[in-house]
Order: C-alpha cells, then structure tokens, then sequence
C-alpha cells in the first residue's frame, strides 16, 4: 500500500483465518454468491528428506555459558529487596495480589511485577539494563538499532498516511494469500509517480501467517534504488535466519525497518516485541520520538525482561536451537503426506514465493469434504488438539521450540482417525467456489484513514452502508486483523465475507455494534 504522508506502521490484513473459533451465532444473511476471501498485506506509504525409516532422533546441544541476561537479573535483583514498598503497581509485589490468580499462577509473578524502578532503567532513555538488552538483541540479529515494544497502535490513523494497497497473488483452492513481488512493487511506485507522488515507503507483510515469505532482497533492492525505505511485518518470523533451512530474515535482505513479535515464535511473554533499524534511509531519531509518544509510560517490566530472556535462550545456541523443531516439522510434513485424502500447502501453490517457513504446516481437507472448521472441531474435540489457524479449506499447525514428539505423534493419529470416519469426495463439492475475481481488487479509499476516523459519523443498517464510507475499523477476531479500515468505502464483498466469518463463530471487534446489524459510517 502506498501513502504520500509520513512512513508509519499498520494493520496488516489476512482475511478468513481463525484461531478454532469455538462461538456459534445464527446464520446471517450474504450480498453474494462469492466467497472468495483476500488481505491486504502489502502497501506503500507514500509523504531435508525424512523417511518412515529415519525419523527423528534429536540430540539437544550443550548450552554455552554467558553473562546472565541483563534486565532479568536487575528485574531478579530489586524483587527479592526487603522494602518497604509505597509505589504501584496496587498488588504490592504480590502482598496483595487476587487470590483467584494466585492459586492459577503462584505468587512469583506479581513480585516481579515491578514499576520503572531506578534499577530497572527507563524504556523512553534506556542507560542500564534496558540498554544493554536492547543492545544484545541488536547484535543478535542483525540490526544497528533495537527497540522493545509493549503496546500496539494504529499508526495509520495517527499518522495521516495514505494507503495504496497492492493485492498479493491469491490461491482460489486453498483460500488462502500469497506475498508480492517486486514487479507488484515496481507497478505501484510507477503508478504514484504518475499521479505526480512518490511513495513516502512500502510495508510488506513476511512472512504471511502461513509462513509464506515475499522475495525481500528483490524488492528492497529496487525500492531503495528510488530511495524509498522499507518496512516489514516480521511479526511471524523472528526465528528466520536461525537454522541453514528457515529462510533469511527481513534485516538480512535489506529492509530499513522489521518489527517483530518475539513472543509468537520465540519464547518471550504474550505482547512483547522487537523493532530494528537497519541502513541510514530511515530518520532514528524520529522513530525515538514516535515511541516516546506512542508507547506506555508504566510498561510491565515482566514483559521487558522476558524479551531480555528470549534474547538470551536464543544466544546460547542460535546455529542449533531450532534443529529439533525443524526434524519435527519435516517428520510431521512426511507422514501427513502419506496419509489419503489429506493435502498439504507447498511451493506449487505459490510458484513466485518457492519459500514457505518449515515451521508452519497448513492442511487441506477438501478431498474428505470437510471445510477447516469442521476438521478443527473434530481434532480439538476427539483428540484434543489446538491449532494455531484456521481457514474455509485449512489448518495451519505451528511448530515451535516447545513442540515435543508427543504432540507430532498425537497430530498424526488425529489426522488419521479423522480421515478413517470420514468418507473420502470426488470432484469440487469441498472446495469454496470462485469466481476467479479476488476480492479485494477493487479497493477503493476514499479518505484518509486518519481524516476518516475524525469525521462526522451516522450509524446506519448494514444493507444501507453498501456503497457508502467507513467510519470505523471492522475485525474479525479471531485473528483480530480488520476487514474495513476509516476512509474504505464500504463493498458488496466487504459485506459479505463479514457476515460470512460471523457466521462461522468470528466475534466482531473495532465494530460498534458487533452484531453487524448496523455500521458507522462517515457522514459526508
């Protein structure tokens, strides 16, 4: 997407993908036949083989000694000080802590559970173990400059930028979206230029919740060729670049900036991120003054410190950490392909994108006609297992440090009990019907995001929005990614994929009224 304001981060936006939805609600009503689902991943701001007969066998590598992590042992050390403490949080290191939370977790969380202590630094100007993790996680990987990030914001409406999306390659069978490519890239900013605008930077969103990454190297190459920076949602890749087999990182191709969220691959707490700087095309002192005026000036040093660690288990070995997460996910992709009726997401459903992350395995179960919903209900329900994903025609499974051999092994006959009561199909009658047409080619902003979301409103039924300019940010969660942003005027497709997700058991959040019996719209 491109923007002619300042560059910003935003949304990014995959569309039909649910973590196991376990609500149901009554069918709704569509606007159309279609129900080809698409994202917006993409947009400029302008201003090893495995056999049955050898599987795996790990062996865990020795952990090197080092420094303990820097901010984990300040966070260690001013906890276990015997003080009298007259400062927030109101839990008073755990004295006072909820007894219902208490007997779920222990005591020990709330006593780490500490505010911007002079010992614990500052995170707006970090001089002490902050810094020096922050440090650590820099030279770890790759970058010249690295941020923790405890919050999230939507930059899009902060920031004034203005949106010019680029649709990403589309696989009708599976339902699911593929990444860009340079000459997508290229066609844009000629676009822009023609309209007498240049593109302020492009965003790219890789790899894709699937785990399907963008050819980084190629379009950073050409963006920067016309001194535009580039931005990446590396929010699923923050273990790229740690074992010969996973793809190079987004820093490694080139990009100017990459955030990424330690806490969904790596090991750190729910919520905690990373930002790197890399290259000097991006101004570092403004990104300072954009964190300082976005991010929370009490942040929980739980989820700092946890940031520190994961940093750190992942320093101690990061040439062989991911070795038995990646013999796991091989075995686990070999036997699933063995298996009848099942289909599994490869290269050639995406010939421009030849790398998908090993660690993310996405399952088709078309051939026994049962929609992803359906497969997922019956392997959480009779077997007890939770996806990460879920779509119309798929499952998509991370695979993770914490993976153990119990639960490739519980997947498998999962798979197969499944397959073995259900009857196999012949034919299309699983697969989702298509036009061809992708949904969200037609996109079309008719105001800023940001002029959007300030602008008069009116509430008006779903049917009379149709046509008209959203004044609200309407996601389905989960994955909580939105389908309508301030300024979209509002389409038939829109409409109809949102009542299509709810229906499916998607809760409606950004919406006033979560029902979708009505919508905000801008009144102009």
């Amino acid at each position: 997407m491109l923007s002619s304001s300042s560059t910003s981060l935003d949304f990014t936006f995959h569309l039909g993908f649910f973590r196991r939805p376990r609500l149901r609600h009554p069918q709704e009503g569509s606007f159309s036949k279609s129900g080809n689902k698409q994202y917006k991943g993409t947009f400029i701001a302008y201003n090893n083989s495995v056999t049955k007969d050898n599987l795996l066998i790990s062996h865990l590598p020795v952990a090197k000694q080092e420094s303990p992590p820097p901010l984990v042992s300040a966070l260690k050390a001013s906890a276990e000080q015997n003080v009298a403490s007259f400062h927030f949080p109101g839990h008073n290191r755990g004295r006072a802590a909820p007894s219902s939370l208490t007997q779920l977790i222990g005591s020990r969380p709330f006593h780490h559970d500490l505010p911007e202590l002079p010992e614990l630094d500052n995170l707006f100007s970090p001089e002490g173990p902050i810094l020096d993790a922050q440090r650590l996680a820099a030279e770890l990987f790759g970058s010249s400059e690295t941020w923790f990030l405890v919050g999230a914001i939507s930059a899009m409406v902060l920031s004034g930028a203005q949106p010019k999306y680029i649709i990403p390659q589309y696989d009708f069978d599976w339902d699911i979206a593929g990444g860009v490519t340079s000459s997508q890239v290229k066609q844009a900013i000629k676009e822009l230029e023609m309209e007498g605008q240049k593109a302020a930077a492009v965003f790219v969103t890789s790899p894709t919740y699937h785990g399907i990454c963008s050819n980084l190297t190629e379009i950073c190459q050409l963006c920067h060729s016309h001194g535009i920076p580039v931005i990446v949602d590396e929010a699923h890749g923050a273990h790229l670049g740690f074992h010969p087999q996973l793809p190079n990182s987004a820093l490694k191709q080139g990009a100017d900036l990459a955030v990424q969220s330690t806490h969904k691959v790596l090991c750190s707490l729910t919520q905690s991120s990373m930002l790197h700087i890399s290259g000097n095309i991006v101004d570092r002192e403004r990104i300072c003054r954009c964190l300082q005026a976005l991010q929370s000036t009490s942040p929980s040093y739980l989820l700092l410190a946890s940031l520190d660690a994961a940093r750190a288990q992942l320093s101690e070995n990061p040439d062989t950490i991911f070795n038995k997460a990646m013999e796991l996910a091989f075995e686990a992709k070999y036997l699933i392909q063995q298996i009848p009726g099942i289909s599994v997401l490869d290269f050639a459903s995406f010939s421009n994108f030849p790398v998908i992350d090993p660690l993310r395995l996405t399952i088709g179960f078309s051939q026994l006609g049962l929609s992803g919903y359906e497969a997922d209900e019956i392997l959480c329900r009779d077997h007890g297992i939770i996806c990460e994903l879920l779509g119309t025609q798929s499952i998509t499974f991370a695979i993770n440090l914490g993976t153990s051999r119990d639960h490739i092994q519980s997947l498998i006959l999962g798979i197969e009990h499944l397959v073995a009561t259900s009857a196999p199909i012949h034919g299309n009658k699983g697969r989702v019907e298509h036009s061809g047409y992708t949904l969200f080619a037609d996109i079309s902003m008719s105001m800023t995001p940001r002029d959007a979301f300030f602008a008069s409103k009116k509430k008006v039924s779903i049917r009379e929005s149709l046509g008209k300019v959203c004044g609200e940010l309407v996601c389905p969660y989960p994955p909580g990614i939105p389908v309508m942003i301030p300024g979209e005027v509002i389409t038939e497709k829109a409409l109809d994929h949102l009542l299509d997700v709810r229906s499916k058991g998607a809760v409606i959040t950004g919406a006033s009224d979560p029902s979708l019996c009505s919508i905000v719209v801008c009144d102009v």
